[in-house]
């Protein structure tokens, strides 16, 4: 996102009164959203229904919420339960793929995009970047998939799921409530009426109209970037303040998880999805660099060599682990 594009969207989120000015392209845009979601609805238009259970990770807001993380930890249950998950994406931010495209260890991020590249590094299971939905799962039916997560793809109605879940993060919530342009929202705030769940990134600061389930970020390991070497998220390997780089959704949600565990930052913001160059990362004071593994996956070969990254697990709380593993069964019986 541009420069343009952030103070937008900060915005959007504080609810600056101007944007009262973009309420008649808001409701062109609601119009649209009505008129696409009816067409599915009354058959005019038929979504394409993959032979496996199709589960969306979402969001109903622009800007980062923490829903990679999410499909991460859920790939991981699903494989640890015995089924063979894949990742489906479009791949934002990346250029030049011919689609389908199955991530490779080689295939660079900008060609794929930053998350999908990030995924495939972390779990390890089968990821398909393509814009056109049904064709990338189709693509992942090829791998032996025999559940598939989509990493984003709510409003993406062409494809359809059999459950949806939503993550909201808990510090900025819906922003105002308006739907683009004129505040935030992709969905109006009803479509939380249809959707699966909702699970909260950190703690609500902000009241949600909708009952929620709890998920944090945990620290869970230092990854030096040059060799790959791992130390415990608890004890840093470096010592003194660090530059802390983030080109993510809400970078100051990495600065403060650094704050929190003790340590000096110096930060860098970026807006999401950030083409990093070699310029950018190199300081003259000798502090260590710090960065997500979103953005590390995009900077091999550019950061100097006492560069770290923080990895970090999502924790969604037992009362939603034990409602899932519970609609997973449902979604086996209702298979047979």
């Amino acid at each position: 996102m541009s420069g343009l594009g952030e103070r937008w969207l900060t915005a959007a989120y504080r609810g600056d009164s101007w944007l009262v000015l973009l309420r008649p392209l808001e409701a062109l845009y609601r119009w649209a959203v009505r008129r696409r979601v009816a067409a599915y609805a009354s058959g005019r238009r038929v979504a394409w229904r993959a032979p496996v259970p199709v589960i969306v990770v979402g969001n109903l807001t622009l800007g980062g919420t923490g829903k990679s993380p999410l499909v991460a930890w859920l790939v991981e249950h699903l494989a640890g339960a015995g089924r063979r998950p894949g990742i489906l994406s479009r791949g934002y931010g990346g250029k030049g793929a011919d689609h389908p495209l199955l991530v490779a260890p080689t295939t660079p991020a900008a060609v794929c995009g930053d998350e999908p590249r990030m995924l495939a590094d972390q779990t390890g299971v089968p990821v398909v970047v393509d814009p056109d939905r049904p064709r990338g799962a189709r693509r992942l039916l090829e791998s032996g998939c025999d559940i598939l997560v989509c990493d984003d793809g709510l409003q993406h109605l062409p494809m359809a799921r059999d459950l949806e879940l939503v993550v909201v993060d808990g510090a900025r919530g819906f922003g105002n409530g308006r739907c683009l342009p004129a505040g935030p929202l992709r969905d109006p705030l009803s479509r939380l009426k249809s959707v699966d769940a909702m699970l909260v990134n950190g703690e609500a600061r902000v009241r949600l109209p909708a009952e929620a389930r709890q998920m944090t970020l945990v620290p869970s390991a230092w990854r030096r970037l040059a060799d790959g070497k791992r130390y415990p998220a608890a004890s840093p390997p470096f010592a003194g303040p660090v530059h802390a780089v983030a080109g993510i959704g809400r970078p100051e949600r990495f600065f403060d998880t650094l704050r929190g565990l003790g340590i000096e930052v110096v930060p860098h913001p970026f807006g999401d999805h950030h083409a990093f160059h070699a310029e950018e990362l190199r300081f003259d004071d000798g502090h260590p660099l710090v960065m997500t593994a979103k953005d590390a996956v995009k900077c091999r070969g550019l950061v100097p060599d006492d560069s770290w990254v923080l990895e970090v697990e999502a924790s969604p709380e037992p009362g939603f682990v034990a409602w899932l593993d519970g609609r997973l069964v449902d979604m086996d019986v209702a298979a047979r």
